[in-house]
């Protein structure tokens, strides 16, 4: 009896292993026949499908629409219904980090109070009426026509940025007349533009008609593009999208260090080309094969044909940031890095080969007394979050002395790499050992899952312009922060106890 059981057991399993193998054939051979089908042609990245739209000032819903009508197969409509998913997942994902960056800015950390600013601390002052003999480069005056009085209600956005740069920032925390001014640099009439001089790549001055003025960078590559690993720092092009996303890390980690910078699609023919009055700039406009219209402007190395920038055919993006005070009104000192890399292919600087360069640094003015120190490594871990190399220099206002911030300009170059973190970044910090408390707390804020920095800076990215066209930082780039946020403050941790093996509690 068992004997038979056990032969009936055999013959089942032997009839199913052939029911199993005859039907995994059948689907070896239906897989092999669609595989073998004539491919729908791949659809071009998000990137350019959402800039081109852009430029066709169509809605998201008429774009989804549109492409499901011009391919019209089930295999797009697919594609078309997962665009949505990840649009809706975006979107909630967007409006989570904007109720924590509400919660942020409301935190105790972002508020402390502070005392009125005394008049010597701020950096202009307006005077309605001055007799052509004074010549006080710090004071504002107004020219004659101008409809603007010495009531502030009166000033335009720029003026009142201007008026309120102060000695410890550019602007106050949640300043009423950022949305002004950041809509008027997005928005506002261009009359004027010519190129800036100085520097290695393109930027122009842009002016509006309420005698403001921004300074312009072009959008040079895709956002979504990574730097290549074999150019050095010095060899990398600057990127538009870096000195948004540079003015929004600033403004989040607290700093408010870095003029207001806003994303804004520019007509090249329109708003450059046939404004400007700039004639070495007007000789460098061409029309490309494929018709766009293109100029690469007068600089030291990245300004020809090879290297033009181009419209598509005539939109350009580019990042838009207002100027600081004319430098007759305010001149600025430029204070070389103590931690400036060698700008050389083959030899190293002092600080990557001498283990007590910071003891050196500390009894060297301005570092050796105030808080320049610290200041310098506010300005190390904005770089290090943003892979930000380029740091060769630094500015503050002649105005106050040694007792000031550290203005946090072009940025450029940074957000060129997410795969790789800079730890020679850091080097500063790790040789010091030297945070501000205030910097430290809020860093450690940023690390909360309710104030994640990924999540916060992807809300606050959503709030420019430009994100309709596309996000203005990658997915990898933000997540690099977080893993970057972490490295800054094990390295913080690690410093703290060497400092308690050295100096042991009694």
């Amino acid at each position: 009896m068992i004997w038979r059981l056990r032969s009936r057991s055999r013959t089942i399993c032997l009839s199913l292993a052939v029911v199993t193998a005859s039907l995994y054939l059948l689907l070896l051979l239906a897989s092999h026949s669609v595989d073998l089908q004539p491919c729908d042609a791949l659809l071009p990245s998000k990137t350019h499908v959402l800039r081109d739209l852009a430029h066709q000032n169509l809605s998201p819903a008429g774009v989804q629409d549109s492409a499901a009508t011009v391919h019209g197969n089930s295999s797009n409509r697919d594609a078309s219904s997962e665009v949505r998913g990840h649009a809706d997942q975006a979107r909630k994902s967007v409006e989570s980090g904007l109720s924590k960056l509400e919660a942020l800015f409301n935190h105790p950390l972002y508020n402390l109070p502070c005392p009125p600013i005394p008049e010597e601390d701020l950096l202009l002052k307006v005077r309605p009426q001055v007799e052509a003999s004074e010549t006080n480069s710090q004071i504002w005056s107004e020219d004659k026509g101008v409809p603007w009085s010495s009531n502030s209600g009166s000033h335009p956005p720029w003026l009142q940025f201007h008026l309120g740069i102060s000695r410890w920032q550019l602007y106050p925390h949640q300043d009423p007349n950022m949305e002004l001014l950041v809509q008027q640099l997005a928005k506002h009439r261009i009359v004027s533009a010519v190129q800036k001089s100085g520097g290695t790549q393109l930027k122009l001055v842009m002016s509006f008609p309420n005698y403001g003025q921004a300074l312009f960078k072009p959008m040079k590559q895709e956002r979504d593009e990574e730097t290549n690993y074999n150019l050095y720092y010095f060899s990398d092009f600057e990127r538009h999208n870096a000195e948004i996303a540079a003015f929004h890390l600033d403004r989040i980690l607290g700093y408010r260090r870095i003029p207001p910078a806003v994303g804004r699609l520019v007509d090249v023919v329109k708003e450059i080309k046939n404004v400007t009055t700039d004639r070495k700039l007007a000789r460098t406009f061409f029309t490309s094969p494929v018709g766009s219209v293109c100029f690469y402007g007068l600089c030291s190395y990245y300004c020809s044909t090879e290297h033009a920038v181009c419209g598509h055919p005539t939109g350009l993006e580019a990042s838009l940031a207002v100027m600081l005070p004319d430098l007759s009104l305010a001149k600025r000192r430029s204070w070389r890095s103590p931690w400036r890399r060698s700008y050389s292919r083959s030899k190293l600087a002092k600080w990557e080969t001498q283990s007590n360069y910071c003891a050196k640094v500390k009894k060297t003015p301005p570092y050796n007394e105030g808080t320049r120190l610290v200041d310098f490594m506010d300005m190390v871990i904005l770089d290090f979050l943003m892979s930000n190399m380029d740091r060769h220099h630094y500015e503050t206002f002649e105005k106050f002395g040694n007792y000031t911030f550290l203005l946090h300009l072009d940025n450029g170059r940074a957000f060129g790499r997410h795969s790789k973190d800079e730890s020679s970044i850091l080097a500063p910090l790790e040789q010091c050992c030297r945070i501000r408390r205030s910097t430290w707390l809020r860093l450690r804020l940023l690390s909360l899952p309710q104030y994640r920095l990924s999540d916060i800076m992807r809300a606050s990215l959503s709030q420019d312009p430009l994100h309709r066209v596309a996000p203005l930082l990658s997915d990898p780039h933000l997540v690099a922060l977080d893993r970057r946020l972490k490295t800054v403050l094990e390295t913080v941790d690690h410093c703290q106890r060497r400092l308690s093996e050295v100096f042991p509690q009694v």
